[in-house]
């Protein structure tokens, strides 16, 4: 199987006390190839499983935003696997370094390590270093997308491209959906408690913290000045807001997800993000919706050409969540400087640096950036409710990028805003479909547009006055338009 490769070579120990699935980013019940392969070699070994779902405090940006939302996923995997009769162990880090050899303890006991597999932010680096301390056998998943991150043989420049790629070879992975309820019927022994040694020197995460005990929160080292967002995490949660947009908002998608107004855009990003909820679960309720056969994908564009046509509406969101979310988890699997201004095409770079040095109208620091400082209603509005919410409108957020480029003393400075922003507050960031938007920005999956102008070059424009006249933002405005 294409989704599954060992990360070590440490042998299969059948005499082990249990298997244990480390969740680190594939963080749901549900839907899930990593939960199934932990429950296929727990069922293997006859032995009970073991999932270890840990929440360090020096990851890059921790933050209350960013714990709190991580933390209401937590409730709801603690809920199903007490259910499901399998050994959940939250572990929620009190103090940088508390938790390591955690994992090491817990594999010193195991038949095998199973885990998730993630590759952008600290993640591959963390896996990498996890594999060589655990003396145990350990292999890693990949549950990211409809197509496994290795079935293509190149990295994709172009969304076109991709949809030719998707259009001849997206059926044959279709089949390999994961089940629904992995958890239902599973059949493995009794968990018992782990060894004492283990839970007294990394106590589990108790019933308060999970439940948002705000002084427990606010006594760990993580950023303070990053509020939680008014949005619950948790694959609960994301199922209710993907019911919410199949039935109130799909069929308005493809004519309205750009007027920031009209608010039918999904809200799912921080629930992929974070793992809360699988992209098959939302292809099977949009293709349900559309009463089509569930998982089947049958539309009028590339790559959903076949039998059945779906709506305009469906193939557009479609195309969001599978082209182009897929294209940029192709280039994080692909290349390590994913995220690098250097990484950009080379007509970018060339049209970028022959005018780096072009008259900026307005030069704003990085601070006046993050405080939504500017002359442009428009922008303050969307790093507003970035700053707020962890979220910017999808349209808006291609026209913030756009503007801190013309803002910005170089290129490569205004790359480096925009990641530091987005990575800081919003829910969906740090992740590879929000770096190849970012890229876009500079050129990044597009082409040279004309006119030529000062700062741009040939690179794709965009401008707050256009906006205005193209989109109903009017209750944006007013809504995001007073300060922070």
């Amino acid at each position: 199987m294409t989704r599954i490769r060992a990360v070590n070579d440490r042998p299969l120990r059948p005499g082990g006390d249990y298997v244990v699935y480390w969740m680190i980013s594939a963080r749901r019940t549900r839907s899930s190839f990593a939960l199934e392969r932990a429950l296929e070699r727990a069922r293997e070994f006859g032995k009970p499983l073991v999932v270890l779902e840990a929440l360090r405090v020096d990851y890059p940006w921790a933050s209350d935003r960013l714990h709190r939302f991580v933390l209401d996923g937590m409730v709801d995997n603690a809920l199903r696997f007490e259910r499901a009769g399998v050994l959940y162990y939250p572990y929620v880090e009190p103090s940088r370094g508390a938790g390591k050899g955690l994992l090491a303890a817990l594999g010193s006991r195991a038949c095998a390590v199973v885990t998730d597999e993630l590759p952008a932010f600290f993640l591959p680096k963390m896996v990498d270093a996890a594999a060589r301390s655990v003396d145990a056998f350990m292999e890693q998943v990949d549950g990211n997308g409809l197509v496994p991150l290795r079935a293509p043989d190149r990295v994709f420049v172009t969304a076109r491209s991709f949809r030719r790629w998707l259009e001849e070879n997206l059926p044959k992975h279709l089949a390999e959906s994961p089940r629904a309820d992995p958890l239902r019927g599973a059949r493995l022994p009794a968990p018992r408690r782990l060894p004492r040694d283990i839970e007294r020197r990394w106590p589990r995460a108790s019933a308060r913290m999970l439940d948002g005990a705000a002084s427990l929160l606010a006594a760990l080292p993580i950023d303070h000045g990053v509020s939680p967002a008014p949005v619950r995490g948790g694959s609960e949660a994301a199922r209710q807001a993907l019911r919410r947009f199949v039935q109130t908002k799909l069929g308005r998608y493809a004519a309205e997800r750009n007027h920031p107004d009209a608010d039918v855009t999904s809200g799912l990003s921080p629930y992929l993000h974070f793992g809360h909820i699988s992209p098959h679960e939302i292809v099977s309720a949009v293709t349900r919706h559309e009463d089509g056969a569930p998982g089947s994908i049958r539309g009028d564009a590339a790559p959903f050409r076949g039998q059945r046509q779906l709506s305009k509406d469906a193939d557009a969101f479609l195309d969001q969540l599978v082209v182009w979310r897929e294209l940029g988890f192709n280039m994080c699997a692909r290349r390590a400087d994913y995220a690098a201004y250097d990484s950009l095409p080379a007509w970018a770079l060339r049209t970028l640096e022959k005018h780096a040095a072009d008259h900026r109208p307005h030069l704003y620091s990085e601070e006046q950036l993050e405080t939504a400082r500017t002359s442009d209603p428009v922008w303050n509005a969307a790093q507003r409710q970035l700053l707020r919410e962890g979220r910017i409108h999808n349209y808006l957020r291609m026209l913030w990028g756009k503007k801190i480029l013309e803002w910005s003393p170089s290129p490569a400075q205004a790359l480096s805003v925009m990641i530091r922003l987005n990575d800081k507050y919003a829910l969906d960031g740090r992740d590879p479909n929000s770096y190849s938007g970012i890229l876009w920005v500079l050129g990044r999956y597009d082409r040279p547009w004309g006119p030529e102008r000062p700062i741009f070059g040939l690179v794709r424009y965009m401008s707050s006055e256009n906006a205005v006249r193209k989109l109903r933002m009017r209750e944006y405005l007013a809504r995001y338009g007073n300060a922070v």
